[in-house]
């Protein structure tokens, strides 16, 4: 276990609450009272200086985004985070390759504490830290904000998917950039949760390929509204959001393949403009733009260069699921002991050397 983890885990036991619920008709048969967002924020703070570092970071993104920024927007990193020491050693090698191409790539470090899920299987470091069934939400929620906190530290700009509304709240405050997933884009919960947001936020394209739910969703997020949720201090409340002005599209693919080529890339241009909202988008090289194989997202990405040079500006930016060892391996409980050092448990990444390599290359081509 490492020492992040370690440091959760003493923390969950003064904080845990629980009963088992004896009413049948509840369906629930456990609860443990998690630390509010306040609670957790208080004793995981942001230093004013870094709060201040964050707030840069965002308005770099809208810059490019908002095409006030020529540079190309690159979020990469592991498709999900779950060991804290390989995720800071991956952080600190891309934070120097970010340093090295600042003029050409704002880098942003994709870091993923929550996973969807088809149907069952590991939900991500918040919710499942130890890897090993027991779901220790308070020590999930403890290791993921400071794992987060020493990501941000390093001087990277963060990015995550925001998965439940109700986890936003403990981690919003450090992010760079969020995404909605594709399974989520069509909720009303996450459109209003994405309205109150300060930072700006991509809706992937709909698992059948399709943008109209994505481009609804951008514009839902960019008004106000008033909401059922959770104040701070854990309280359910009626709030009001002011609306996201930031939000955009990103384009993932779906299931009748890839949408990066021309034909897609001026069909999204179309539906955007028709609906008022920004024309600038983002490409995820992985999912089905890949094909889920991470050996095709260099292409991918190099035909999206191809298209920017030919003047195709809606291109603000791209997505690369990357780790420190190429490609994936099973997280069931008996491998506990066995997981390679830096390599995903979730979706096959690119290793550190190719992903590098890559960036370094298009660098040259922006």
């Amino acid at each position: 276990m490492s020492a992040s983890l370690h440091s959760a885990t003493s923390h969950s036991t003064s904080h845990a609450t629980s009963h088992t619920t004896t009413s049948a008709a509840h369906g629930i048969r456990h609860s443990l009272r998690l630390p509010s967002i306040a609670e957790l924020r208080a004793r995981l703070p942001l230093s004013p200086a870094l709060s201040q570092q964050i707030q840069r970071h965002r308005d770099a993104v809208r810059a490019v985004l908002r095409g006030e920024d020529t540079r190309l927007l690159v979020i990469a990193g592991p498709c999900s985070l779950h060991d804290p020491a390989a995720a800071l050693d991956y952080g600190a090698r891309l934070a120097a390759l970010a340093d090295e191409l600042r003029d050409s790539l704002l880098i942003v470090m994709r870091a993923y504490i929550e996973k969807p899920r088809t149907t069952v299987g590991w939900k991500g470091l918040i919710y499942d830290p130890h890897l090993d069934g027991s779901h220790d939400m308070i020590a999930g929620l403890d290791v993921s904000r400071r794992l987060l906190r020493d990501l941000a530290g390093l001087g990277l700009p963060l990015a995550t998917e925001l998965l439940h509304p109700m986890a936003a709240g403990y981690v919003d405050d450090l992010l760079s950039w969020a995404a909605i997933g594709a399974r989520t884009t069509e909720s009303q919960v996450h459109r209003e949760m994405v309205s109150a947001l300060n930072l700006p936020v991509g809706f992937k394209n709909s698992t059948d390929g399709s943008v109209s739910v994505a481009v609804d969703a951008m514009g839902a997020a960019a008004h106000g509204h008033r909401h059922f949720g959770v104040d701070a201090q854990g309280h359910p409340a009626m709030l009001e959001a002011a609306g996201n002005p930031d939000t955009h599209l990103v384009l993932r693919g779906g299931n009748d393949g890839p949408n990066y080529d021309a034909a897609s890339l001026a069909r999204a241009q179309a539906a955007l403009a028709q609906a008022g909202v920004n024309p600038r988008l983002l490409v995820d090289c992985s999912h089905a733009n890949s094909g889920k194989n991470p050996d095709n997202q260099p292409a991918v990405l190099r035909a999206l260069l191809a298209q920017r040079r030919a003047g195709q500006q809606a291109i603000a930016g791209v997505m690369l699921e990357s780790h420190l060892q190429h490609g994936r391996q099973s997280a069931d409980p008996s491998s506990q002991g066995n997981l390679v050092y830096g390599m995903s448990i979730t979706d096959g990444c690119l290793g550190w050397d190719s992903t590098a390599a890559l960036l370094r290359e298009i660098s040259t081509q922006v």
